[in-house]
């Protein structure tokens, strides 16, 4: 098996050294499927720019009052990825990968993770402050990721620079609440075994961050929505801010997936009548509707036709309040039907997704639980 392995990583960097000499040798087009086409654009890019792939690297650190005003820039960023990379740094801690965290124009501005600071090519690249851009440091997946909008994976000599070539990274992108890019999350290698499942485990943490920003938005409702067929409640759900008179204060990539208004190449105000084909103020009532402090979610119809699932919380009514007073109170009650099926999602949810034992547990046949989340029909 080890041996079988061996072959397959010496493949791996055969292909990779044919591709760099067919563009950056022969400035030829990459031939057939040994290397991704957004790598080629990559390497022309610095190219054109008067890069050469035999120059040294600086790995230069912004002005000390330009990371001043970095820091201060990113300062709700910081605030939403810090937990996220604490999590990440323990998740990579047996392998040679480390996290970094930039800007939007490739600044570092937090590393977690196994950073060996003897390895100066580790040390180089995680100080605060340093610029990563790939007009700084060529073909990187920080570069890559911040120029492309999509997760990538780096290996090795796909990277522009030779300098560079110890390196192996995974990036995904960053999108604040407005839909704008707000910087990329990297993990990176040095002379370490290739791990492109890393470009996963980022492309998740990276999700859990932009959703720690939209929550962080100021609003007077927060709106979870995903598909039927998916239970409300963790990092792939959309979220929606709505302050007090229904205007979208934020959203995450999901909830712009799942809802065309949201549409981040629209700069104008969306409120909430344009998302939903219902009156927005429902989303309100249904908020305060907690019974037994359980939020029930409710069937929100979209005005292509589609239906969402939405969970509307109101952040100073928490799902999990219990006894309430004056105006929440007096909230109508909910429907049994929409407190059976809020039971039955959290039945699910606890059972991690297993249907079977939630059905137990409720005492109901899996059949039930099905139709309840709009599935499989009772028979």
């Amino acid at each position: 098996m080890l041996s079988v392995l061996i072959r397959s990583a010496e493949q791996r960097l055969r292909q990779i050294a044919q591709a760099r000499q067919a563009v950056l040798e022969c400035g030829t087009s990459l031939p057939g499927a040994l290397a991704d086409p957004w790598i080629e654009r990559s390497w022309r890019r610095c190219l054109a720019s008067g890069k050469r792939p035999e120059q040294e690297v600086a790995f230069d650190v912004i002005a000390p009052q330009a990371l001043r005003r970095t820091e201060e820039a990113n300062h709700v960023l910081l605030q939403a990825a810090r937990p996220v990379l604490d999590k990440l740094g323990a998740a990579i801690a047996s392998t040679r990968y480390f996290a970094i965290l930039t800007n939007a124009d490739g600044v570092v501005v937090d590393v977690n993770g196994p950073i060996d600071r003897r390895d100066r090519r580790a040390d180089l690249i995680t100080r605060i402050g340093v610029n990563l851009s790939e007009q700084s440091v060529g073909t990187t997946a920080i570069g890559a990721a911040l120029t492309e909008l999509q997760p990538v994976w780096l290996h090795r000599g796909e990277h522009f620079f030779t300098a560079n070539c110890a390196y192996s990274c995974a990036g995904a992108p960053l999108f604040g609440p407005d839909g704008r890019c707000a910087g990329m999350l990297d993990l990176t290698g040095v002379d370490a075994v290739e791990r492109p499942e890393l470009k996963h485990l980022v492309t998740q943490s990276a999700r859990s961050i932009e959703n720690a920003l939209t929550q962080g938005r100021p609003h007077h409702l927060l709106i979870r929505l995903n598909w039927s067929q998916h239970c409300l409640g963790d990092d792939g759900d959309g979220l929606v801010c709505l302050d007090a008179d229904g205007w979208v204060t934020g959203a995450n990539p999901a909830a712009r997936q799942m809802v065309a208004h949201l549409d981040s190449a629209n700069p104008a105000p969306v409120h909430g009548s344009e998302l939903f084909a219902m009156p927005w103020e429902r989303l309100f009532d249904a908020a305060t509707g907690a019974v037994s402090g359980l939020q029930a979610s409710i069937e929100v119809p979209l005005w292509s036709g589609l239906r969402l699932h939405a969970l509307p919380l109101r952040p100073d009514r928490p799902a999990t309040s219990g006894r309430r007073s004056g105006a929440a109170a007096r909230a109508p009650e909910l429907p049994l039907k929409d407190i059976e099926t809020a039971l039955i999602r959290k039945a699910v949810n606890e059972a991690r997704g297993n249907v079977m034992k939630a059905a137990r547990t409720l005492g109901v046949s899996r059949a039930t639980v099905y139709r309840r989340l709009g599935g499989k029909p009772d028979r």
